[in-house]
């Protein structure tokens, strides 16, 4: 399967059989990465978290459970 990079626009080839693969044709809302920019967004969110200025809100199904 040939798939393109959301950023870069670099065309990759995966596996048919692979799991990224399946959710790619499964459900189009799926985006995918290189490796390349996959580690790099990884390596920049692990420096955020670690100034201490990075919130992670919680998703609304968790808000309404709290709520409960």
């Amino acid at each position: 399967m040939r798939v393109k990079c959301s950023l870069c626009d670099k065309i990759d080839k995966i596996d048919d059989d692979t799991q990224i693969a399946k959710r790619l044709r499964n459900r189009p809302i799926h985006t995918y990465l290189c490796d390349e920019c996959y580690v790099r967004i990884k390596r920049k969110t692990e420096n955020r978290i670690k100034t201490g200025r990075f919130k992670l809100y919680p998703h609304r199904k968790e808000k309404e459970q709290i709520k409960s």
